[in-house]
């Protein structure tokens, strides 16, 4: 059972990586708008984005979901609070990541708007 936990946690931190570097959220009205300086904006917005603490988030989550995952595990059973805190873990961490993401999507659209920009979404 150890190895697959493992394996989920191994499949769980790929996606978040991947998830966390994805490109798009952010959709412009670029009626009338010049693209060299809506790049040149976009690249300033998303370095701000860039210091949104995504790992933290990540991190925070895992540890809280496994200390809900490893109670609920010793309610159940004493040989399940290792299991239910690695699931834990792994909910709370990928819940992590979405709200990091989430929050770095927003500072961009908000620093597009501040700069002018018709945000659509």
């Amino acid at each position: 059972m150890g190895r697959l936990l493992f394996i989920l946690v191994l499949v769980a931190a790929v996606g978040c990586a991947s998830r966390e570097r994805a490109p798009g959220g952010v959709i412009v009205d670029m009626k009338g708008v010049d693209r060299t300086q809506y790049q040149v904006d976009l690249a300033d917005c998303s370095q701000y984005a860039d210091q949104v603490d995504v790992a933290g988030k990540t991190a925070t989550g895992a540890v809280g979901g496994a200390v809900v995952g490893g109670a609920v595990g010793a309610v159940l059973d004493d040989r399940s609070v290792g299991e239910g805190a690695g699931v834990g873990a792994i909910l709370g961490g990928s819940k992590g990541v979405a709200r990091g993401v989430a929050e770095r999507q927003r500072v961009v659209k908000n620093c597009l708007r501040g700069r002018g920009y018709r945000v659509l979404n």
